[in-house]
């Protein structure tokens, strides 16, 4: 099992990480709105993260809204050179705490030029295009306004999040597609379905990616990923005194070495848990038996 993971590899500005990252989502108020309950452990979490060998941050300025770039700033700033700070844009908030698009070439600027800011750079490394459907606005667009703020050296990346296979073959077509962020875990495998729309799953684009040498970047994959009742992840976990999240991110890191997983919390014992997942090392028969 690879420990690390190279972004846009192919290009002339790869970026190798360690494969667990942290998503930093979860580090807000309830309903991601507001300021953390505990803003000095969300401050640790961070510091920690990056002290436990964590160079992979995964955040938006939506998360908040702008909370977790202003935490990752005061936390880390100024960054280390292997830290790649990843974001997102597409999306923004309401005043009732809705998500919303937030998608025109205008608006992508904007967001891009206002995460600029609250995290303190001058070019972000790696950019995800949330799609959060299209209302007047093609996927075209969206994306021919990514590349061309790739082109002016604000955005290094370019990647994808919520998408289709659909989406992700047409986003191929228009330009270089660095990463892909998606729902996936052992348990949530392919499109969740649910009040507020749909969450395309991994496993729907995962040989996509692996044929491009695009990572896959899981999130929720702790979220969703564990009813009560599988057995067999309950088994393994037992086998290797572990707990079932910890063989969840496991399965991730062992099912395909394109994957990225980022597990948030807003605990720090919670922190070095989900960590500790990497150390695991699941034989071919205990893959087979997680089917």
């Amino acid at each position: 099992m690879p420990s690390t993971i190279t972004i846009a590899q192919n290009s002339s500005h790869p970026l190798t990480v360690n494969r667990l990252g942290y998503g930093t989502m979860r580090l807000t108020g309830p309903e991601v709105w507001g300021e953390p309950a505990n803003r000095s452990e969300a401050l640790q979490i961070l510091r920690t993260a990056i002290e436990s060998g964590v160079n992979f941050i995964d955040t938006a300025d939506y998360y908040g809204e702008d909370v977790t770039n202003r935490l990752i700033r005061e936390a880390l700033y100024p960054y280390s050179a292997d830290l790649v700070i990843c974001t997102k844009v597409g999306a923004t908030r309401r005043p009732d705490k809705s998500w919303v698009p937030f998608n025109t070439p205008e608006n992508l600027r904007t967001s891009i030029d206002n995460n600029l800011r609250t995290l303190g750079q001058e070019q972000i490394q790696l950019v995800h295009l949330r799609l959060m459907g299209y209302e007047g606005v093609s996927l075209e667009e969206q994306l021919g306004a990514m590349f061309e703020m790739q082109r002016e050296g604000k955005i290094l990346h370019v990647g994808l999040s919520n998408v289709t296979r659909a989406e992700l073959e047409v986003g191929l077509k228009l330009g270089p597609i660095a990463t892909v962020e998606n729902m996936y875990s052992y348990a949530q495998r392919t499109t969740l379905t649910h009040a507020h729309g749909h969450n395309p799953g991994g496993e729907e684009v995962l040989d996509l990616c692996e044929q491009h040498g695009i990572a896959l970047i899981p999130f929720f994959s702790l979220l969703h990923a564990l009813p009560k009742q599988l057995d067999n992840i309950t088994e393994i976990a037992r086998r290797h005194n572990a707990t079932p999240a910890q063989i969840n991110l496991a399965w991730l890191l062992h099912h395909s070495p394109w994957l990225l997983p980022i597990p948030g919390t807003s605990s720090l014992a919670h922190l070095r848990e989900n960590l500790a997942a990497a150390d695991i090392c699941l034989s071919a028969e205990d893959m087979t038996y997680l089917g």
